[in-house]
């Protein structure tokens, strides 16, 4: 019997190469042990076949950025419990190379208006988690909301522009119908409750509201309770 290594030990003597360039080999998701990847260095091995992917790299480990659509119903707070390999969207157009790592240290940024489904953002890059932080007076969201109720004359105009929340006058946003039921809202700064609000003071009641952007990213036709990458190219 062979006595049990750590795999980067083992790694290391049968590539060969240095014991940190075996780390990085193994955090980078590019090591299997008997065909399965894992990503530890301390792993333990004796006897089980280790192999390393043909195209692997050394390049260290970008902190992931995900985007995933909360369902109706769902508690934010609860998202990031769902979000594992099983719900990566199958059409993810990001190409980025899934790692268990990805999954640690995550930051919410910019909460969903209350009883909202759509667009949530975790983050483990810190410049995405502090322009999300810093910007979000200024960075536009769009919300669709299905309503009920009759609008009056006036109540679009007012929408756009000229009713107060907590006491002060909002800024000027931007509200137009979907279709009979829904309104798009897109607007800055959103305070908690504030879209329900506006709703009710033109009297509409507010049956449901899905985030579909913020900034510049767009949920798209990403599935409820599935997640994607945030692509290299995109920017909030």
């Amino acid at each position: 019997m062979t006595a049990p290594v750590r795999l980067a030990k083992r790694l290391a003597e049968s590539v060969p190469c240095s014991r940190r360039e075996a780390e990085l080999y193994i955090t980078g998701g590019w090591v299997t042990v008997d065909g399965q990847v894992v990503e530890e260095p301390q792993f333990m091995v004796s006897q089980q076949r280790v192999e390393l992917h043909p195209e692997a790299s050394l390049t260290p480990i970008e902190p992931a950025t995900i985007l995933f659509h909360l369902p109706p119903g769902m508690d934010a707070n609860a998202a990031q419990q769902l979000i594992c390999a099983d719900t990566r969207a199958a059409d993810d157009p990001s190409g980025i190379h899934l790692l268990k790592q990805h999954f640690i240290r995550l930051t919410q940024g910019i909460p969903l208006e209350r009883n909202a489904s759509g667009l949530l953002v975790f983050t483990q890059d810190w410049h995405v988690a502090r322009k999300l932080k810093d910007d979000a007076a200024t960075l536009e969201q769009e919300y669709v909301v299905e309503v009920a109720g009759e609008l009056p004359p006036d109540g679009l105009k007012l929408l756009n522009h000229g009713l107060s929340f907590n006491g002060r006058a909002l800024p000027p946003v931007k509200v137009s119908w979907q279709n009979e039921t829904r309104l798009r809202f897109a607007l800055k700064g959103v305070q908690p409750g504030q879209i329900a609000h506006m709703c009710k003071s033109v009297g509409l009641q507010v049956l449901a509201m899905k985030r579909l952007r913020i900034g510049r990213v767009s949920m798209a036709k990403l599935p409820p309770g599935q997640w994607r990458y945030l692509m290299p190219h995109e920017r909030f």
